[in-house]
C-alpha cells in the first residue's frame, strides 16, 4: 500500500518558498520534490483556496507564499490537502453479522479514533516556523561542519 505524501511534500514545498525570492515554478517544486509538475498544480490548489499561496501567470510567474510560517500549522496544511486518511488499518468488514467481529470493529474503531485525534491535536500544535527552525539547526551543523 503507497502511503499519502502529500502533506509532507507541501510541508516541504512551503519552507522552501519561505527562503526564496520570488515566485516558484511547479517545475522547480516538482523537481525538488521528485514528483510531476501536475501533480504540484493540482496540491498547490488546495493551498491557494485555503489562502496560503498564490499562483502568478507569465513568464515570472509561479507559486508565492503568502503567508508567515508561524501563522500555519501542519494541521492547516493537513485540512488543505483534503485531509488524506491517516491510518493504513481499518476494518475488515464494517458491518459484520458475526457479532465476535462486531466486539472487534468497536473496539479498533475506539481505538482509531482516539488515536486519529491524538494526531490531529499534535498536528495543530506544530507550526511551520517550528518545522523550518529544525531546518536551520541542521543546516547550521552542516556549515560548521563544513558540508552544504
Amino acid at each position: 500500500m503507497q502511503l499519502d505524501g502529500r502533506l509532507s511534500r507541501m510541508l516541504h514545498v512551503l519552507i522552501h518558498m519561505d527562503r526564496v525570492e520570488g515566485p516558484i515554478t511547479s517545475a522547480q517544486a516538482a523537481q525538488m520534490l521528485h514528483t510531476n509538475p501536475v501533480v504540484v498544480r493540482r496540491t498547490m490548489a488546495g493551498l491557494r483556496e485555503a489562502g496560503f499561496v498564490r499562483s502568478e501567470k507569465g513568464h515570472a510567474g509561479g507559486w508565492r507564499l503568502v503567508v508567515s510560517l508561524d501563522s500555519v500549522t501542519m494541521l492547516d496544511i493537513y485540512r488543505a490537502v483534503g485531509e488524506p486518511r491517516i491510518f493504513a488499518i481499518g476494518l475488515a468488514d464494517p458491518a459484520p453479522d458475526c457479532l465476535v467481529e462486531q466486539a472487534v470493529n468497536e473496539s479498533m474503531s475506539e481505538a482509531l479514533g482516539a488515536a486519529e485525534a491524538m494526531l490531529i491535536a499534535r498536528l495543530g500544535q506544530v507550526t511551520l516556523a517550528q518545522i523550518a527552525k529544525g531546518f536551520e539547526a541542521r543546516h547550521a551543523t552542516c556549515v560548521t561542519a563544513g558540508e552544504r
